[in-house]
């Protein structure tokens, strides 16, 4: 098992430019990529196990309550509820916010509470369907990520996008997966599907 000690032997010492990076509320910077974001990743834990959901809607979904805190609609999906279990749980979380051709991401830590207030969904409607519940993070702290993993993986470079579907569809995982049967295992029935449940 590697130490911290041989980690530090191997990487060296953190940049002092990445080290001083973190602030603890947001400011025009964040409040600009927050409301530009169409995607996020959502990290939680019960701590023993651990659990990634993303999260996506139009650009400024995450609304800004404050300077300090979020709140994160809901939207319908398949019921595990495995992250806002493991909130009650253990409320620590971790968000990664992206931007479509933005190779840079956002990254805040805080913890999280659920809420079903009417006052704070209703105003999380879209197509007038307001989220059962939303997330209210309290931030811990910021800080922007460099753009080398995107850029890696050509994330945003269209020309490097398969050309066709390199995976199976979700009907086909489900069925053998959870050896369960589904009408039809085609893409088109799966994003008939999305069409009817997005909201």
């Amino acid at each position: 098992m590697i130490t911290e000690e041989r980690l530090r032997e191997i990487y060296g010492d953190v940049n002092p430019r990445a080290a001083a990076k973190v602030i603890h509320s947001l400011d025009h910077h964040c409040r600009a990529f927050i409301a530009n974001s169409t995607f996020l990743a959502l990290a939680t834990s019960n701590g023993e196990g651990l659990d990634v959901s993303p999260k996506g809607d139009p650009a400024g979904f995450v609304f800004i309550e404050d300077d300090n805190h979020l709140l994160i609609p809901d939207r319908p999906g398949n019921n595990r509820l495995d992250g806002m279990l493991n909130i009650l749980k253990n409320p620590g979380v971790a968000l990664l916010f992206m931007i479509p051709s933005v190779n840079e991401t956002l990254r805040i830590n805080g913890t999280a509470t659920i809420h079903d207030d009417p006052a704070l969904c209703d105003p999380c409607a879209i197509k007038d369907r307001r989220p059962k519940t939303v997330l209210r993070i309290s931030i811990d702290e910021i800080f922007s990520h460099c753009g080398k993993a995107p850029l890696r993986a050509g994330l945003w470079k269209t020309d490097t996008w398969p050309q066709a579907r390199p995976v199976a569809t979700l009907n086909e995982l489900i069925r053998d997966h959870a050896e369960v049967h589904v009408d039809s295992i085609e893409q088109s029935a799966v994003d008939e599907a999305y069409q009817k449940t997005l909201y």
